[in-house]
C-alpha cells in the first residue's frame, strides 16, 4: 500500500517522464516538416504542442496495457515506481543531452521492469505481457519501414512526370497535414503510458478499486507533454531531420503520413509502440526507395544501436536507483 506521500511523488515523476517524453520527442512530428521549411520552428512547435494534447485525450487502452501488462498492481511498491521513472527520465536526459533519438517507450518499459525485478524479484514481471509488449516494439519500426519504402515508390510513381518544382511545392502544404497526423498519433500513445503508470499508482495505493484512468490524469498527462512539447528538443531534430538523409518536401509528408499510421495502428491495437522509432524508421525506408545509397547508414546504425540499449540501460539505472533509495522506505 502506497503512503499518500510516495503516491504524490509518484505522479510528479509520471508528469515529469511526460514532460520531458514531449521535449524529447517532439522531433517525431514535426522535425521533417521543419527541415523541409514546409513549417517554421515556432509554427511546428505549436503544432505539435496543440495535437499531442488533443491526441493524448484520444483513448487509454495504451495505458491498460502499460499498468495491467507488465507488472501487477497488487504487489508494486512506491519506491519500484518512483526507480522506473528515475531511470526512464535520466536516460531520457542522457540520450536528449547527446542527442540521440533514442526510445521514451523503451525507457519506461526497461525502467519499469528493472525496477520491479530489483524490488520483488523476476516474478514480479509479467513475462508473457512483456513479451507481447516487447514484439510491438520490434514489430513497428519494421512496419514503417517497409510501409514508407511501398509508400515513396508509389508517390515515385504517381508524380514522375511532374516537374520537381511543383512537387515540392504542393508536397510542402501538405506536409503541415502530415505534420498533424503526426503529432496527434504521437500524442495517442506516448502520454498514455504515463497515465498508465499514475493510474497503476492509484491502484496500488487503493485509491481506486479497478484499473480505470481517472479524466483528471488524462487532462494531467496531455498538459504535460504538451508544455514538454513546447520546451523543444532541437538535438533531436537535427538528427531525425537532416542526418539520415537529405529530405524533401515529398519524403517527408511519406515519412509522416507513415509513421501516423503505424502509430495509430498501434495505438487502436492497445500495443505501447516507440514513436521515435517508428519515425526514424519511416524515414530510412522513405530514403532508402528514393536512393538506397543516399541514406546516412552510419547514423542509422548509431539509431539502431540506441533501440537495442535502451531497455536494459534504463533498467539497470533504475535497478541502481532502487538500491540507493530503499533504506529510505
Amino acid at each position: 500500500m502506497l503512503s499518500l506521500l510516495v503516491l504524490v511523488v509518484v505522479i510528479m515523476l509520471a508528469l515529469a517522464f511526460d514532460y520531458v517524453n514531449g521535449f524529447h520527442d517532439t522531433a517525431n512530428a514535426i522535425a521533417t516538416s521543419v527541415s523541409t521549411k514546409a513549417l517554421t520552428p515556432r509554427a511546428a512547435i505549436m503544432i505539435a504542442a496543440i495535437l499531442n494534447f488533443i491526441g493524448a485525450l484520444s483513448g487509454t487502452g495504451v495505458a491498460k496495457t502499460i499498468g495491467q501488462g507488465l507488472v501487477s498492481p497488487e504487489v508494486v511498491t512506491g519506491h519500484v515506481l518512483i526507480a522506473a521513472l528515475s531511470g526512464a527520465i535520466f536516460w531520457n536526459v542522457f540520450t536528449w543531452y547527446f542527442g540521440i533519438p533514442s526510445s521514451s517507450s523503451h525507457a519506461l518499459i526497461g525502467g519499469l521492469s528493472g525496477a520491479a525485478v530489483a524490488g520483488l524479484g523476476f516474478r514480479a514481471v509479467n513475462w508473457l505481457g512483456f513479451k507481447g509488449i516487447l514484439a510491438a516494439l520490434i514489430l513497428s519500426p519494421l512496419a514503417g519501414f517497409f510501409v514508407g519504402s511501398i509508400i515513396m515508390t508509389i508517390l515515385f510513381w504517381m508524380f514522375k512526370s511532374v516537374p520537381p518544382h511543383k512537387i515540392n511545392n504542393n508536397f510542402r502544404r501538405l506536409q503541415v497535414l502530415s505534420a498533424c497526423m503526426a503529432a496527434f498519433s504521437h500524442g495517442s500513445n506516448d502520454a498514455q503510458k504515463s497515465m498508465g503508470i499514475i493510474t497503476l499508482a492509484l491502484v496500488s495505493a487503493g485509491y481506486l478499486q479497478v484499473f480505470h484512468v481517472p479524466l483528471w490524469v488524462m487532462v494531467a498527462c496531455a498538459t504535460a507533454m504538451a508544455l514538454g512539447t513546447m520546451a523543444g528538443g532541437w538535438k533531436i531534430i537535427r538528427t531525425m531531420g537532416g542526418k539520415i538523409f537529405r529530405i524533401e518536401p515529398i519524403n517527408g509528408f511519406a515519412a509522416d503520413f507513415t509513421a501516423s499510421m503505424v502509430i495509430y495502428t498501434a495505438t487502436l491495437l492497445h500495443a505501447p509502440v516507440s514513436t521515435t522509432h517508428v519515425v526514424s524508421s519511416s524515414i530510412m525506408g522513405v530514403g532508402a526507395a528514393k536512393r538506397f545509397k543516399g541514406v546516412r547508414w552510419g547514423v542509422a546504425q548509431q539509431i539502431v544501436i540506441a533501440w537495442v540499449v535502451t531497455i536494459p540501460s534504463s533498467g539497470a539505472v533504475a535497478a541502481i536507483i532502487y538500491q540507493l533509495i530503499s533504506p529510505f522506505f
